[in-house]
């Protein structure tokens, strides 16, 4: 069995075992109560980040700040592929110089003092300390000629916001990149159909944490305060670091063994430029060796295993590489899908006494509105109904009979269901601006702020989160396990650091796109709206976006075909082999 033969493995140096757990017969429950404790913090974690994430486009759009609908959402797609960039960086610094629990532990005390940001500027006192007095609005914008295009208006406080968003991004990221292979190092010696399990349960805890910060945050950002929403992710992060101090006497952890980075970049030029290898590091070759071994006495990888590694790189990279359209997609979900619901008719979750219908707007403690974050929960709930049917019944079933699908194959998958769910959030988008142009539409207000919405309603956003949903089983969670079993052992936390990075890379790259698109000409190009978005072409974006998620799809099956083709004469297939 793949568990005991992990079991008996010498341990590292440094490595160390917990003092909780020291009969080697009954490794089990200590285990498992190590990992659930990861399970933990990693929800409370999620649950501070969609805190954060979920209305921070209603928070920037708002009387606050006043930004324009276009700002606001290219500043969630920032914060939101940031917080996935980063990842590299954390996993980097607990390779080279913290460890896994200490760079898990000092990401937690940054992300508590960043994420008291938003509550700092969500009254007024706080707001004007960091970000100064809001200028005044031009009482009418000045337009020279008739059909003239007025630029959006900088976007008040935004460098000490960014700033924020920026390190708390880094917080999340590294301890996103550093907890998930932590948690995996608990349960690794109970066999890889256990550490298949954790990575369904992971994201489980993931979804899990969603649904408490949107139920609640959510819901008391948009109808009740936002300095008492943005308090709640403070709170979770606290008690996060808590319980993972706590639980630290029984998890197993691991000193840093050093970088593989230089390594990894000397043998790429030796690939891919030899002339400017023989110029630039034959004065350091030895006989016989395609490396200097400089890292003796610390213990790490040898040369040649070096070679190999580089070569494992080199054929998931491109595996990977091929999922950044997914991502933004994905990221959608979180940006321009919350602004698409901003402009559909939101009801109320208590209706207002007829009588009283004239007052509807005035008091708000008589109308509250559904939050349009609620909408993210067709996409958790479903993740978190299949994750136990997939964990319980269909892949036990399927394993029984042989027909388990790859990872790779799971993952082409989940790229046709977001393909889906952005063709489907195109078609509602035209939808919508038909009811505009024949100037069909309703004044709402959420919170503060009054928004011209189409009398369509907003369940009809739920078809696209639930696609998106079930793409995340497909994609997502099979993702994750393939860049933590196809990568060698001294390179599991590099490459699920590469794997969050490529996340981050694809949100980027969707904001970026947005905000191409943003210039005068574009599709999303609409100043005059004034943080509304009916005169943008948003379904012409979605509709690109479908483009070119089908394009990768297809490089995806060739590039996947190839892989698992070569992986069983390599024998490093989705870790097969592995303990």
């Amino acid at each position: 069995m793949p568990g005991s033969q992990a079991a008996a493995e010498p341990r590292g140096p440094g490595e160390h075992r917990p003092l909780l757990a020291r009969r080697p017969r009954r490794p089990r429950p200590w285990r498992r109560t190590a990992a659930a404790a990861v399970l933990l913090v990693e929800m409370l974690e999620r649950a501070a980040f969609f805190g954060v994430a979920a209305n921070l486009v209603l928070y920037l759009n708002s009387a606050n700040f006043n930004w324009a609908g276009e700002q606001a959402s290219r500043a969630a797609l920032v914060f939101l592929g940031a917080s996935y960039l980063l990842a590299p960086v954390g996993g980097w610094l607990a390779d080279v110089y913290l460890g896994r629990h200490r760079a898990i532990t000092l990401s937690l005390l940054l992300y508590l003092a960043a994420s008291g940001l938003l509550p700092a500027t969500a009254f007024d006192d706080g707001r004007r300390s960091f970000c100064g007095e809001m200028p005044a609005p031009p009482l009418s914008p000045a337009c020279p000629t008739p059909g003239c295009q007025l630029d959006s208006p900088s976007p008040y406080c935004a460098p000490t916001l960014y700033v924020g968003l920026l390190l708390l991004a880094l917080a999340a990221s590294s301890v996103r990149s550093n907890l998930t292979s932590f948690g995996a190092d608990q349960v690794m010696e109970l066999g890889r159909h256990t550490t298949r399990r954790f990575f369904n349960w992971f994201y489980w805890s993931i979804n899990a944490g969603a649904v408490l910060s949107l139920l609640v945050v959510a819901f008391i950002q948009q109808n009740i305060d936002f300095l008492l929403g943005y308090c709640i992710p403070v709170g979770c992060v606290a008690l996060a670091l808590f319980i993972f101090l706590f639980a630290s006497p029984i998890f197993i952890t691991k000193p840093p063994t050093g970088s593989q980075v230089s390594s990894m970049l000397r043998l790429a030029v030796q690939n891919c430029c030899p002339w400017l290898w023989h110029r630039c590091f034959a004065r350091d070759r030895q006989e016989g060796q395609l490396l200097p071994d400089q890292r003796s006495p610390q213990p790490g990888p040898s040369p040649q295993e070096d070679i190999v590694n580089f070569q494992v790189l080199a054929k998931v990279l491109p595996v990977l590489v091929t999922l950044v359209p997914y991502w933004m997609v994905y990221f959608q979900m979180q940006s321009t899908y919350v602004l698409q619901g901003l402009h559909l008719q939101i009801p109320n979750i208590f209706p207002a006494n007829p009588i009283n219908s004239s007052l509807a707007l005035k008091v708000q403690g008589n109308s509250y509105k559904i939050p349009e974050a609620w909408l993210l929960l067709a996409n958790v709930v479903v993740v978190l109904l299949l994750v136990p049917v997939k964990d319980h019944l269909a892949d036990p079933f399927l394993l029984r009979r042989q027909m388990l699908p790859s990872s790779l194959q799971k993952m082409a998958l989940g790229m046709f269901f977001g393909f889906a769910s952005v063709i489907v959030a195109g078609v509602l988008e035209m939808e919508r601006l038909q009811y505009v142009q024949r100037n069909q539409t309703v004044s709402q207000q959420i919170g503060q702020d009054l928004y011209n919405a189409a009398p369509l309603s907003i369940w009809w956003q739920v078809p696209q989160y639930l696609l998106i949903g079930i793409s995340e089983i497909f994609a997502s969670i099979p993702g994750l396990e393939f860049a933590y079993s196809a990568a060698p052992r001294s390179m599991q936390g590099a490459i699920m650091g590469v794997f969050f990075c490529l996340s981050g890379v694809g949100s980027l790259l969707g904001s970026s796109l947005l905000a191409l698109l943003t210039l005068p000409g574009g599709w999303m190009h609409c100043p005059k709206d004034y943080g509304n978005i009916n005169n943008c072409r948003m379904d012409l974006y979605f509709f690109l976006l479908a483009g070119i998620q089908a394009a990768a799809a297809l490089l995806f099956l060739w590039i996947a075909g190839r892989y698992e083709r070569a992986a069983p004469a390599s024998g490093s297939c989705s870790g097969r082999d592995r303990g």
